[in-house]
């Protein structure tokens, strides 16, 4: 961690932060006030694209990978093969380079990526993320005194647990896939619906300062991603169970 003392003032902190969690590849190089963004199509192609990307706006940056201070991760919840690939490519680069790491909650990344879009989000939102197999990721958070809270824990929700949740606690506003993705099955009430992602590589480039600046940094054989899943694919029966579920709403 950089000291400063009253004849060096401390450097602002250089930082790559990455995430694969959703289907798209979000990745930041900060150095101090600047940064360098990626936002870019993930899924099947995260694992071919990520590690190319780094190194295109490492050098867009004029860095190399000795000369950052942490490497972030979005440690999740999220697509297994997305939070493995970014823990791995994040622990990789950091254990070589000798820095630590921040991991960055991957929901929280929705949620600030939703502040960024309405500044009421700050004031209440429920990030909820599509599962599939009828399970949603969710959490709620509150952003006071610049950083976010976490109101409700980030936890694999199904679909009608998360709905008797809110019929007992209305949320305000609501960001996320699974709005999109279950439609009708999940109403919001009056919530504020966000449904579209703005800028996810600013979003992170802003919780990854955010985290620097609080001290989170951690030894790279630290670095996990966080599973809420062990099931990942319905049975034949519970797949007939969904559509049945989907044609009746």
């Amino acid at each position: 961690m950089p000291r400063s003392t009253d004849s060096e003032p401390a450097r602002a902190p250089r930082l790559l932060a990455l995430d694969t969690a959703t289907e798209r590849i979000a990745v930041a190089v900060i150095d101090g006030p600047q940064q360098w963004l990626a936002d870019e199509a993930g899924g099947a192609l995260a694992s071919q694209r990520l590690l190319p990307l780094v190194f295109e706006l490492l050098a867009s940056a004029g860095l190399a990978l000795r000369d950052l201070d942490a490497i972030a991760y979005g440690r999740g919840p999220g697509a297994f093969t997305g939070l493995r690939g970014a823990c791995s490519v994040a622990q990789g680069l950091a254990l070589g380079a000798g820095l630590p790491v921040l991991a960055i909650d991957s929901l929280a990344l929705v949620a600030e990526d939703a502040r960024a879009q309405h500044a009421s989000a700050a004031q209440g939102l429920w990030v909820a993320m599509d599962a599939r197999m009828d399970e949603i990721y969710a959490a709620a958070y509150w952003h006071e005194a610049g950083a976010w809270s976490v109101r409700h824990e980030p936890a694999l929700w199904p679909l009608a647990a998360l709905l008797d949740t809110w019929h007992r606690e209305p949320p305000t506003c609501i960001a996320g896939s699974a709005l999109d993705a279950y439609g009708p099955r999940l109403p919001s009430g009056a919530a504020l619906r966000i449904t579209a992602t703005h800028d996810r590589s600013a979003a992170l480039a802003r919780l990854a300062r955010a985290a620097w600046q609080r001290g989170e940094c951690v030894d790279a054989a630290q670095a996990l991603p966080q599973y809420l899943r062990d099931k990942v694919a319905l049975t034949t029966s519970e797949r007939a169970a969904v559509a049945l579920a989907k044609a009746g709403a």
